[in-house]
């Protein structure tokens, strides 16, 4: 099969993948529960490529994947979570010296609700701009501000919380 041109419709949804599958995969919290979103965003921006206006491509492909995520939660039952360890996709700039730090992130990510960890990822993962996430999310963009600011505080809060104190030497 021969691989779409950089500059065609499918070939700047072939480029989004790599962010739509972290993205997903953090909203879901789950390796296989993210494909399965990823598969279901892709298959409809391929059908419904006659409504796309144009404009922001990446918005609107975030835009369905988060509406198609929210659709699939409604009346379920929350799922099990899935460890990071798991997610061998998931970038990570370096392998932490201590090994308990980043369990520790993990269980703090994990700890914010949908919303908070929806606008922290797009953010601080993916570099997305406040516009975008709030276009993306279709929230003001005050409240993406004050929802990433909220989840950075809980982050720290949970990774003060658990943080292990040093004992005193003896004299």
């Amino acid at each position: 099969m021969k691989t779409p041109a950089p500059e065609t419709f499918e070939g700047q949804i072939l480029a989004l993948l790599p962010s739509l599958r972290r993205y997903s995969r953090s909203l879901t919290r789950s390796d296989a529960d993210g494909e399965d979103l990823l598969q279901d965003c892709v298959e409809k921006v391929l059908t419904r490529r006659g409504q796309w206006r144009g404009l922001n491509l990446r918005g609107w492909v975030l835009t369905i994947m988060t509406n198609l995520y929210r659709n699939g939660r409604r009346g379920k039952t929350r799922d099990s979570l899935v460890e990071l360890d798991a997610a061998v996709d998931l970038a990570a700039p370096e392998v932490p010296a201590d090994p308990q730090e980043r369990a520790r992130l993990d269980d703090a990510l994990n700890s914010l609700s949908e919303e908070y960890r929806a606008v922290l990822m797009l953010v601080v993962i993916e570099g997305y701009t406040y516009s975008e996430v709030a276009a993306a999310l279709d929230i003001p963009i005050g409240t993406v501000m004050s929802r990433l600011s909220r989840a950075r505080q809980r982050v720290a809060e949970r990774l003060k919380a658990d943080n292990i104190i040093t004992l005193r030497r003896p004299k």
